[in-house]
């Protein structure tokens, strides 16, 4: 095997770590300086990151085997989902300033619930 789980959680979390500080920056310059968010790097450079998460993503799921089909992986799948929407809103597709800081708010909650289901390995989170 080329990278053992630890590594590869770390990697993952490390990557998770760095997509949303840079999703944070980019709300930030989304509601106060736009102009920025047409930088070169800015444009690359969270994909980047964000591919390096999902194959992380993906090949600690194909190391959890049979476990990887269970209720709180599924319900990280589902936030992803919403928090990739969301994302979308906050950063592309909204109308208007409030549409856009609304649906980046939602997208950092929705960020910690997924952070919440892989602590406590439930996909009720804290509240489990």
């Amino acid at each position: 095997m080329l990278l053992d789980y630890a590594t590869l959680k770390h990697v993952h979390i490390g990557a998770a770590t760095l997509s949303i500080a840079l999703f944070v920056l980019r709300g930030i310059w989304m509601l106060w300086s736009p102009a920025r968010l047409r930088m070169l790097w800015v444009r690359f450079v969270p994909h980047a990151i964000d591919t390096v998460l999902l194959a992380t993503a993906l090949l600690l799921a194909w190391q959890l085997g049979a476990a990887a089909a269970s209720s709180w992986v599924g319900a990280k799948v589902v936030g992803l989902l919403v928090y990739i929407a969301l994302g979308i809103i906050a950063l592309k597709r909204g109308r208007t300033r409030p549409i856009r800081a609304g649906a980046f708010v939602g997208a950092i909650v929705v960020f910690a619930y997924i952070v919440m289901v892989a602590v406590t390995k439930s996909p009720l989170g804290v509240m489990a």
